[in-house]
């Protein structure tokens, strides 16, 4: 029975990745990377490449950065999953290195969908993977949870008024993706009163890694693969949100 592996290789940093994670790919025949239609290495490839040989990895193009045409993102990812499906059928075991976590916005999903169409009877699996906001956390000493404070991700391609929505409730407000809208995002925050305390960084664990308090945000863009914490207010001392 052939298998596809999700691993998620966290945000950046190899040291990140998890036991487990690296067993899964170096046990893989083939280690499938995903890339833009530029071909460029990306993190995930980078990361994958301090555990295994070049000559294990397989880049495949995702359209990772088309957002407008549906047409051509769908005919991309198709085109992809074809090429993993015929991957799947020369090999055992195909690993998908995704940065972050396969369950948490990642391509891995729409993979996994596609190889259960076209290979029907291969085994779908993921390994966890360390996301961005829990190394932004520990990088920058934000608490994402205190008692029963509630936790928000966003992905601000959805738009800064989701993320507005999100910083009017009562929890920490986590976004991801939203480095073409940080101007935006500056402002939902002075508008809800939850810059003071909020955290952004990218490029999380390697050479050029930035970490900043919110209140720095600019007018110009940042990094797409940024990331925001924004704690709950705390005001109840030690304890007091239990």
């Amino acid at each position: 029975m052939s298998r596809l592996i999700g691993v998620g290789v966290g945000p950046g940093d190899p040291e990140l990745v998890t036991v487990r994670g690296v067993r899964a790919l170096r046990e893989a025949d083939v280690v499938v990377v995903p890339v833009m239609d530029t071909l460029e290495r990306g993190r995930a490839e980078a990361t994958v490449l301090h555990y295994v040989g070049e000559e294990k990895v397989v880049r495949i193009v995702f359209a990772l950065n088309e957002r407008t045409d549906r047409a051509r993102r769908e005919a991309a990812w198709d085109a992809a999953g074809e090429r993993v499906a015929e991957l799947l059928r020369s090999h055992g075991t195909v690993a998908f290195a995704t940065i972050g976590d396969p369950n948490v916005y990642s391509t891995f999903t729409y993979l996994a969908q596609t190889i259960g169409e076209v290979v029907p009877g291969t085994a779908v699996e993921t390994v966890p993977g360390i996301t961005a906001m829990q190394d932004l956390a520990a990088r920058s000493g934000a608490v994402l949870t205190e008692g029963t404070e509630p936790l928000t991700l966003v992905p601000v391609t959805a738009g800064a008024a989701v993320l507005k929505d999100a910083l009017e409730g009562p929890g920490t407000v986590v976004a991801y993706k939203f480095g073409r809208l940080a101007a935006q995002v500056a402002t939902a925050l002075r508008e809800t009163g939850r810059t003071e305390g909020a955290v952004w960084g990218s490029a999380l664990g390697l050479p050029e890694e930035s970490i900043r308090s919110a209140a720095e945000l600019g007018e110009g863009p940042l990094p797409y693969l940024s990331t925001l914490i924004a704690p709950a207010p705390r005001d109840g001392g030690r304890g007091g949100k239990l």
